[in-house]
């Protein structure tokens, strides 16, 4: 991902370091330093943290139970623990019905 203060150069966006920016909830989703480390997330609609990432090739993905407990993670060290939801639902498998083949989806 390009930095955003190299995208705030390139459009003439005057800014200042860090640069951080905050979702409507108050939560970080963007930080940036002037050695170039940078930082994004995303949040679900509970504020809960489903993804990270910086500039250091560093990445987390997230899955939370209603009352925020991780119920599934995974980063870029191959760390993973819980189970995926995806792996709990019938998703991407195939069924046959009449001679016609049909991918499940969930909804």
């Amino acid at each position: 991902m390009k930095p955003l203060s190299e995208t705030y150069k390139e459009l003439g966006i005057a800014f200042t370091f860090p640069i951080k920016i905050n979702d409507a909830k108050g939560n970080r989703t963007y930080y940036e330093a002037s050695d170039g480390f940078w930082a994004r997330s995303e949040r679900s609609a509970k504020g809960y943290r489903t993804y990270f990432e910086d500039s250091t090739d560093y990445w987390q993905r997230c899955e939370h139970h209603d009352n925020g407990e991780v119920t599934y993670s995974e980063d870029s060290n191959g760390l993973k623990h819980g189970t995926p939801k995806s792996a709990k639902t019938c998703e991407g498998k195939v069924v046959e019905v009449d001679g016609i083949k049909y991918k499940l989806t969930a909804l």
